[in-house]
């Protein structure tokens, strides 16, 4: 019975990745709304977020409403990634910067985009745009 739930939970979990992978894929165009990356910026900042296991290394991160900025992810204890989809930001080991122009003030969550262990779910921080 264990074994059959873990199977399931497999195949979900398997599932929602490639579900936001294909999302990620389809925003690699880099439309012009809001966050979206863009491949001709030249940033006028950067922000350097690191991860351990279970935690980033702040629980904020400040960005300017307008202003290009260039976020770079470290991983230095396990396998994590960041996801932030309303800026259509991911990064991990393989992609691990990005350009970001943010256009919409808020508060926006971030959490890890890597499934690293008992404290995934509690991994995470938040990007505020002011």
């Amino acid at each position: 019975m264990i074994r059959k739930a873990a199977i399931l939970c497999s195949i979900v979990f398997a599932l929602m990745l490639t579900a936001c992978s294909s999302n990620s894929s389809n925003n690699a165009s880099g439309s012009p709304s809001g966050g979206n990356a863009e491949t001709n910026l030249t940033a006028e900042d950067e922000i350097v977020i690191t991860a351990t296991n279970y935690s980033f290394d702040q629980k904020e991160y400040h960005l300017k409403k307008g202003v290009p900025v260039k976020i770079t992810f470290k991983n230095e204890n396990g396998n994590h990634g960041i996801l932030v989809p309303e800026m259509k930001l991911r990064l991990d080991a393989k992609n691990s910067s990005q350009v970001i122009l943010p256009e919409e003030a808020g508060t926006f969550e971030m959490t890890c985009a890597i499934m690293c262990g008992s404290g995934h779910s509690q991994m995470s921080a938040k990007i505020i745009v002011e």
